[in-house]
This record gives C-alpha cells, structure tokens and sequence, in this order.
C-alpha cells in the first residue's frame, strides 16, 4: 500500500490510537469550545434530503434530546418535504419540537445552503450519497454539526474531499456522527469487541453476505424531464447511489472493515451484472456482485449482494478465526469460547442520534470520519473490480480521478442515461 494512501494504519496501531482518544484527548476537550455545551439552550435542527430515511432520522434526533427543534428543511422536491413534514406532524413524540417556517423550507439544488444559512446547529444529511461530500463540506465550513447517513460518496474523488472534511470536523470540534448504524446496536458492538479481544482467535476469513429483494421505484411521468426522473430513482443510477454495492451493501462491508482494526484491503477482483433487473426502470446498475478482498496479512473478505426478487435472503456476517466463528447479527460466537449475546436490546437508529446529542451537550465531540471513508471507498473498490473485471488494487483505487458528477451540471432537463457496465469493456479511470 502507498504511503500516500490517506488510510495507512495498523490494526494494532488504530486501537491503539482509537483508546487513546477515547481516553485522553475527548476528556480534555472544555465544555466553552463546544456549542450549546451548558445543555440548557435549544438546539436548532436542519433536514436536509427529505425522503424516508431523513424523515425518520429526524424524528430520532427530535427524540435524542429534550430540548431541541427541528427549524428548517430542505430538498430538491417541494412533495418530499410536504409529505415528511406531515409524517412527522402525526407523530405525538415529537409533534411539539416542530418549528418550520414557511420562509424555512427550502427547495431546489441549493436547498442545502439555504438551510446552513438558516442559523440551525445540527443538520441531518440524507439525500442521495452522490450529493454527500459536498454537502458535508458545506456544513462543516458553516461550523455545524452533523448526521451524515451512508454511503459518504459514490467515486474516489468524493471520497478524498470527505477525507479533508472530517479533519476540518476535529479541528473545529464538531461532532460527525455516521449512518453506518450497525456500529451503534448493542449486539454487534459487544460481538465485535469479543472478536477484537480474541475471543475467536486470529481471523482467517470473513464472508459478509447481503442477498436481499428489490426495492421501491417509480414509474415516469410525463412532466418529469431526464434529470427529475433519475433523481426520483436515485437507487438505480451510480452518479447517485453509487450501485447497491455501494448504498445498501457497505453496512456489510463497514462490519468487515471494522472486525480489521478500520484498516483498508489492499485489492479486490470480482464479478456481478444484470439478471432479473433489465428494464429501463432499473436505470443501469448491477442486480448482483460478488468481490473477494484481501488485506496485507492474507485475510480475505468474501462479500456477496443481491437485489433479486424470489432468491433465497441472508443478511449476516461471518468472521472465521482459528479457534471460533462469530455470526456478528446474530451475536454469536461458536469455538473454543462459545457465547451469546443476552443484554440489553437497543434502536441502534436512535442510539445513534442520543450519542450525537449528548456529545454535543457534553463537550466531547464524535467524529467517525475515518471509518466511514474506509468502509465507502471499500465499496466503491468493489464496484470498479465488478464494472471492469479486473483485479483493482487499494491504490488504483482511492487515487481514481472518477468523478461520477454529470457533464451538464444540475439542471432541470435532458440527462445521458449511461451505459450499464460490461466486464472486460468497461475501463478503470485513473
């Protein structure tokens, strides 16, 4: 691996610095150089990207804590804000923490700024990920902070602009907490600390499976130009989703990644295509990818997706050790130390948002910056292994000058509907 790559670390070396921050650096953090750290003033919410999950994350973060209000909205699509308003309005819980003005909902491309410049202290950002990186550098230069869902870009160089943000977030002390959710659910968490503390030996192998159904979609209408039509079938086009290997699939990828010590492999190679989602309606992504991974010791990650209706499901994950198996959904190690998971249950989509509040209350900022670009750039490495059939190492592919932003521009109009890709054909961009 390049010593230019912005994830050289050792496993060893990331807990260690991971405990040391834990420990030493957050606890000497005063609660003057952090926003609203009295904890006795309102914190003023923004949405931005109004769809299913913002409407849910903002009822979380409305719940997270008890003096707070969601201000301002924003999205490209007037209807999506209109509807996630009224969702939240029939919600008793947080009914009375709504405070959006006429003159806060804001709409269009630039809907986003609009909301940073609304005075809000938290923004929620859950558009599609293609619009991630620079959303998120907008809200950190605004000095906001913020809920950042997953994946964090579609294309390396979204990744290395996301890179740079977070270490703006930790020089300003803001808290950054990622969508990565799985990071946050009791279970797992104590699952994974087992299998860090060696309670299934040394890792050997991981498979990390996400065989699932199709999702929604929406059938064109005939005032929908090209780009509203893409837009409102984000899942299907890369330039916003990034492929499901991407949108959906990096909750798997991120637990592989984080049963490595947060480190990234070093290649993939892979295979994938169209099978059952051909239509026109299912834009040009893969319905199916299958990537190996390997990191510098010899571990490899083998990591299934699908998106087929009709096929046998599975979603778990799989780490093989010399002395045990962890089924990390599960909360299950069988081996030499076998044992399950009995404690406490919790929404790791709420715990995620109580931990950003009270951190921002508290002083001691969250910043999951280094996980959350590992864990997207790992699934954007899958895609181009399975787009161009080759074996795509770490460096070709955080250094790719890809840039999946359209030519024209966002604009109310005609779109290019890009080529599905062809193995063998379609070419890595360097």
């Amino acid at each position: 691996m390049s010593d230019h790559s912005p994830f050289v670390a050792s496993r060893r070396d990331f807990l260690r610095t991971s405990t040391a921050v834990a420990g030493t650096s957050l606890a000497g953090l005063t609660l003057a150089r952090s926003v609203h750290a009295a904890g006795d003033d309102t914190l003023k919410v923004g949405l931005i990207g109004c769809g299913g999950r913002g409407t849910g994350a903002a009822k979380q973060a409305l719940n997270a804590d008890d003096n707070v209000k969601l201000t301002a909205m924003g999205d490209v699509f007037r209807d999506h804000l209109d509807s996630s308003l009224a969702n939240l309005e029939k919600q008793d819980d947080v009914a009375g923490k709504l405070d959006v003005a006429e003159d806060h909902k804001f709409t269009g491309f630039d809907a986003y700024q609009q909301v940073l410049d609304s005075d809000v202290d938290v923004v929620i950002l859950t558009t599609p990920p293609h619009f991630r990186p620079a959303h998120l550098k907008a809200a950190i230069d605004a000095g906001k902070h913020v809920f950042c869902e997953k994946p964090v870009a579609v294309d390396a160089t979204g990744v290395r602009s996301v890179i740079e943000t977070c270490k703006a977030a930790k020089e300003k002390n803001l808290s950054l907490v990622s969508g990565l959710c799985w990071r946050y659910d009791n279970g797992v968490r104590e699952t994974m600390q087992r299998v860090a503390d060696g309670e299934i030996g040394d890792i050997v192998a991981i498979q990390e499976n996400y065989l699932a159904g199709g999702l929604w979609k929406h059938a064109r209408r005939p005032e929908w130009s090209d780009m509203e039509y893409q837009l409102r079938n984000w899942l299907y086009y890369t330039w916003l989703s990034g492929d499901h290997n991407v949108e959906q699939h990096v909750h798997s990828l991120d637990k592989a990644v984080w049963a490595m010590g947060d480190t990234p492999p070093v290649r993939a190679v892979g295979l994938g295509g169209r099978q059952a989602r051909v239509e026109p309606i299912f834009g040009h992504i893969f319905d199916h990818h299958a990537v190996v991974y390997e990191w510098p010791n010899g571990v490899k990650m083998f990591a299934y997706c699908r998106q087929q209706d009709g096929c046998t499901t599975d979603v778990d994950d799989y780490i093989l050790g010399t002395k045990g198996r962890a089924t990390v959904l599960k909360n299950r190690i069988e081996g030499e130390k076998s044992w399950k998971y009995r404690g406490e249950k919790n929404n790791m989509y709420q715990t995620e948002h109580d931990e950003l509040f009270a951190s921002i209350r508290s002083g001691n900022p969250i910043n999951n910056g280094h996980y959350m670009t590992v864990s997207t750039m790992v699934a954007i490495l899958g895609r181009m292994a399975t787009y161009t059939g080759k074996s795509i190492t770490w460096d070709e592919a955080i250094n790719s000058s890809e840039d999946l932003t359209p030519a024209a521009g966002y604009e109310w109009g005609p779109l290019e509907m890009p080529l599905v890709a062809v193995p063998g054909q379609t070419q890595l961009v360097v």
